[in-house]
């Protein structure tokens, strides 16, 4: 009876090893009779030459989707027609390029809700070619742009245009958007009522606003955005629009950190304009909130509008001087901006600037480039000064001409002594002879 049990025990353990073995081979051969599955060759094909179409001009990209069906059908994929530059001038009396009206027709027909980055560059300045802009804009209204950049290379343009019609059309956009993050309208007739309507819409994304040279902008209207556009990183306008209320506003609480403040000081009329005076208080509590901010000035300001600017400190990081500036206004900027990384002087006069860059290399620390024009310095006064700002000087620009020789150094020798306190080889710029 022992031996028979112990004869059905093995029995049972080799058939269950048996049907162990079974299972596994069938599982082999499962595997092994997969069919593969094939690429979807059309699509990979597809995915291809949108990729080769992303790197071609839009003029090649046309003609390129003339080829096949297949090829056309991407030429008018979404991915090519997120970002676009409308290039408009008058063909009948300008040989510069410009977007082909057919196109336009076609971009308006097929691809309005598709455009996210845009910019109208008009590259002549016609008041035609400002309406035709602005006749493209008020037809997006079923878009939602993240970006729009209004671009006149040649004045005025959009200033040409009667208010009403240019801010109808830009209204189209702040009203459909709902997510603008950068604008670029420099140039432009925008009004403060505009800037309420692109609050109402945007004031959760708006990130970038350039807004120079727009005349139909108060400090209110600014200040508007500022108070409601809490994620505002950059911002560009001219001085008469900076205010102590502005600079409390980008300094409050709720407000992110500044980045970027650019301020374009303009007097076209010399004696006409009045500048006012910010308060050192609104400076200290704007660069406490903001410490990394670079702050840049463009002054282009005939010699006696200076008297409201450099009296205190300020926070200038970047400093250019489109006109003559006085040596008293220089030293007075050596004195009063520690924060100063760039400073750019397009010209000074007949008399030498060297106590004032001595001055500039002594307080400035941090300054890294610099630029001189038409700026008279003696060769001594000079080496002191690159002596004092060493290596630091990543950018140093200077005519040969103005460089006055003197007992210690001569033209042939202050390149030398240049280089070696920049820590590299350095020669002042020559006037072409042409």
């Amino acid at each position: 009876m022992k031996r028979g049990r112990k004869t059905n025990e093995t029995n049972s353990s080799s058939s269950e090893d048996t049907a162990e073995k079974e299972s596994k081979r069938h599982k082999v051969v499962e595997k092994k009779t997969t069919v593969v599955q094939s690429p979807d060759w059309a699509n990979l094909l597809q995915d291809i030459i949108l990729q080769v179409f992303q790197y071609l001009p839009l003029l090649d990209r046309a003609h390129a989707s003339q080829v096949c069906r297949s090829w056309n059908q991407v030429f008018h994929m979404p991915d090519l027609w997120r970002c676009f530059e409308f290039e408009l001038n008058q063909p009948a009396t300008s040989n510069l390029r410009t977007t082909h009206p057919e196109l336009i027709k076609q971009i308006i027909k097929r691809h309005s809700n598709h455009l996210q980055y845009v910019s109208f560059k008009v590259v002549d300045s016609s008041k035609e070619s400002a309406e035709a802009a602005c006749d493209i804009l008020s037809q997006l209204v079923n878009c939602s742009l993240k970006t729009l950049g209004l671009i006149s290379t040649a004045r005025p343009s959009f200033m040409d245009l009667p208010k009403s019609h240019f801010i109808s059309a830009l209204t189209v956009v702040f009203v459909n958007s709902k997510s603008l993050s950068s604008l670029k309208i420099d140039d432009t007739p925008v009004d403060d009522p505009s800037l309420k309507v692109l609050v109402a819409n945007n004031s959760d994304t708006l990130k970038l606003l350039k807004m120079s040279s727009c005349p139909h902008v108060s400090p209110a209207g600014i200040l508007c955005v500022a108070d409601q556009c809490h994620g505002l990183r950059e911002l560009a306008l001219n001085y008469h629009l900076l205010s102590d209320e502005l600079l409390l506003a980008l300094s409050s609480e709720k407000h992110v950190r500044l980045e970027h403040l650019r301020i374009d000081v303009v007097s076209e009329n010399p004696g006409q304009t009045q500048f006012h005076t910010i308060q050192k208080s609104s400076w200290d509590a704007f660069i406490k909130h903001s410490p990394k901010v670079n702050l840049v000035m463009y002054f282009f300001l005939y010699e006696e509008e200076f008297d409201p600017f450099f009296r205190y400190e300020i926070p200038v990081t970047h400093l250019y001087f489109g006109r003559s500036v006085s040596k008293d206004v220089l030293g007075r900027v050596g004195m009063t901006c520690p924060r100063l990384v760039e400073l750019v002087v397009c010209a000074n006069g007949l008399r030498p600037l060297d106590e004032e860059l001595i001055c500039i290399a002594e307080r400035c620390k941090y300054l890294s480039a610099v630029g001189l024009g038409e700026c008279e310095v003696s060769c001594s006064a000079f080496v002191e000064f690159v002596k004092m700002c060493g290596g630091r000087l990543s950018q140093l620009s200077i005519m040969e001409e103005v460089l006055i020789p003197d007992q210690k150094y001569s033209l042939e020798q202050i390149h030398w002594e240049v280089s070696k306190h920049l820590g590299r080889v350095w020669f002042p710029d020559m006037m072409p002879t042409w």
